[in-house]
């Protein structure tokens, strides 16, 4: 790999690090208010969906960890 692909690939890593970010941020807010809702508001359905919706933002996360983590892996 030369220079130039290392550094393209150095940015690209960049870039996945800060998504992940952002659906950190997304996943958590989530968590929280599906958190402080009641018993009842969390058994419906609307609760439900704010669940899977975190749940699955989790999931994209540890998804791109792992890409970070094959980013790495390649550069070395």
């Amino acid at each position: 790999m030369n220079k130039q692909d290392r550094a393209q690939l150095t940015k690209a890593y960049a870039m996945i690090d800060e998504a992940k970010s952002i659906i950190e941020e997304i996943a958590e807010t989530e968590q929280e208010k599906f958190d402080n809702l009641s018993e009842g508001l969390q058994q419906a359905e609307r609760g439900a969906r704010m669940e899977e919706a975190a749940s699955e933002l989790q999931d994209a996360c540890n998804a791109l960890d792992d890409v970070l983590t094959i980013i790495e892996s390649a550069q070395e």
